[in-house]
Formats: C-alpha cells, structure tokens, sequence
C-alpha cells in the first residue's frame, strides 16, 4: 500500500467512525425521538434534515475513500482535493456553528471532530498538491 492510498484509506476510516453512528443517531432522533439529539430537534423533527443529509453524505465520502484507498496504488489528485474539500466543510460548519456543540454540551466532540477535519484538510491539500497525477 502506498502512502496515498494509506491517507486515504485512513481518512475514510476516520471520517467513516464520524459520520456513520451520527447518521444512525440522527435516524433514532427524528423518526423514534429518542437520543442524544432529540433536544436539538426541539420538538421538530424536520429540523434533522441538516444533520441527515451531512452524516450520511459524509458518510458515502468515507466508504469512497476507502474503496480509494483500497484499490488505487496511486489515487488521482482529484480525490486528494476531494477529501481536503470534504473535511473544510466539515470543519468549517463545526466552526460557524459551535453553539451547537455549546448547547449539546458536547464541547468535547466539538474539538476532536474539528481538529481532525482540519488535520485532513490540510495533509489532503497537500498531497494533492504534490501529487503528479
């Protein structure tokens, strides 16, 4: 396994150990009412759609990266910006939004999460950047 099929097979474990219980918690707060979220939710559960939509997208990216990581000796450059947009994103939306993890009190999620979306944003943007294909 080369060094960029191992960052991205890296990146998609870690984004998938993310992305994957948060996509199945946010299916039991807004179709059962039950969990951590439900207080989010604040008696709406249309209001989930967000959490829906960016836990299970972040969660198709993550089986990608794998599937990357696994098959591809040399992953074309345009998945190394993939997963440095992916995780800027991501990042950023933890940022612009961290009354949220505030008013979960999930300070502690908040942090790690963004770190690491910032470390792969980064490292991804990189070895793009370097890559010759």
């Amino acid at each position: 396994m080369t060094n960029r099929q191992r960052l991205m097979f890296a990146n998609g474990v870690v984004l998938g150990l993310f992305a994957v219980p948060s996509f199945f918690m946010d299916i039991r707060a807004i179709f059962f009412g039950e969990g951590p979220l439900v207080t989010a939710l604040r008696g709406i559960p249309s209001t989930g759609i967000g959490f829906l939509e960016a836990h299970g997208l972040a969660a198709i990216f993550a089986f990608w990266f794998l599937y990357v990581g696994l098959t591809q000796p040399k992953p074309a450059r345009a998945w190394h910006f993939t997963g440095a947009a992916v995780h800027t994103l991501l990042g950023a939306s933890n940022i612009a939004l961290w009354h949220f993890f505030i008013y979960m009190d999930m300070l502690a999620l908040g942090y790690v999460s963004t770190a690491v979306h910032i470390v792969f944003a980064v490292v991804q943007f990189v070895v793009g950047a370097r890559a010759t294909r």
